[in-house]
């Protein structure tokens, strides 16, 4: 039941499609990216930290993104921006600024430095990622002479 949750970020990612006006078959793809990023999410599960549960599933995306976008291509941002939506923590940033209001200093800062990691996460997955895409590019020939 918990891996229902995939399909779920998949068809969550179908609105984000429409909104960037993707059209036709990439509309699955790219929303394919937030299923398989959630996926790996939960598979991580046993890890037991959830920051790092969020950068093992945003390595996975990221990784299927670069892939993507050589075989169909297209930029991998566009498979990126889809496939984020539902590794952001927006009920993070919702109770971070809930308490801030309240005027919880305590649970403000608690909960917005763990916003802030959980966002770190997914910025250093993707990072590692296009960095290692852009060396195995450079090495394999297809952008040497942009070296020259």
């Amino acid at each position: 039941m918990e891996y229902l949750q995939c399909l779920y970020a998949f068809l969550a990612g179908i609105p984000f499609c429409v909104f960037f006006r993707v059209r036709g078959s990439s509309i699955f793809w790219m929303s394919l990216g937030g299923a398989i990023g959630w996926f790996f999410y939960l598979f991580s599960a046993p890890v037991g930290n959830d920051i790092l549960q969020f950068f093992i599933g945003t390595l996975a995306l990221a990784l299927y993104a670069e892939i993507m976008a050589r075989v169909r291509r297209a930029p991998a941002t566009g498979y990126l921006h889809v496939a984020l939506f539902p590794l952001v923590p927006g009920g993070g940033i919702y109770y971070t600024m809930e308490y801030c209001i309240a005027g919880d200093m305590d649970r403000f800062l608690e909960t917005g430095m763990h916003t802030l990691s959980t966002a770190g996460a997914l910025a250093l997955g993707i990072l590692v990622v296009s960095t290692l895409a852009r060396i195995f590019t450079l090495l394999a020939g297809e952008g040497g002479e942009r070296m020259r």
